[in-house]
């Protein structure tokens, strides 16, 4: 099944929140198919790399990168050759649909659902969900 993990999901499995830390570790096992383009692997670089964010995390600097090397090792990456613009509230988070939309994902899974609820663009086929609804969906 293609996701894709917003970068709020992979900063919460550095924390070691968890069940962000749960569906990073799944993808890791293969249960899912995490989706990456241009954009989001931009995103994950700059967040990892503000150490402030880290200051009580289980990860170190070193180990926040090989996690992303890892991680990126079960991503499959995605193109994008058309820009939908949903029009988000927060237009940083456009590139997260049309990579939903290009890597034919059936759930976008981020912490930040209230951007997302408001989008002119609709795309009914992907479920943008948090981590404890996404395991919710599959279970059942």
């Amino acid at each position: 099944m293609n996701i894709i993990l917003d970068t709020n999901i992979f900063l919460g499995a550095c924390i070691g929140q968890g069940n962000a830390n749960k569906l990073v570790s799944r993808c890791l096992q293969g249960d899912f198919s995490p989706l990456m383009g241009a954009a989001l692997l931009a995103e994950y670089e700059d967040v990892l790399g503000r150490d402030h964010l880290f200051s009580n995390a289980r990860l170190n600097h070193d180990e926040r990168a090989e996690l992303l090397d890892i991680f990126l090792s079960h991503c499959q990456w995605v193109r994008i050759y058309y820009a939908w613009r949903p029009n988000l509230k927060d237009e940083g988070d456009n590139h997260l649909i049309e990579l939903a939309v290009a890597g034919n994902a059936r759930y976008l899974v981020t912490y930040n659902l209230r951007d997302f609820k408001q989008m002119e663009l609709k795309f009914p086929e992907i479920c943008i969900c948090s981590p404890e609804q996404f395991f919710e969906e599959v279970q059942s």
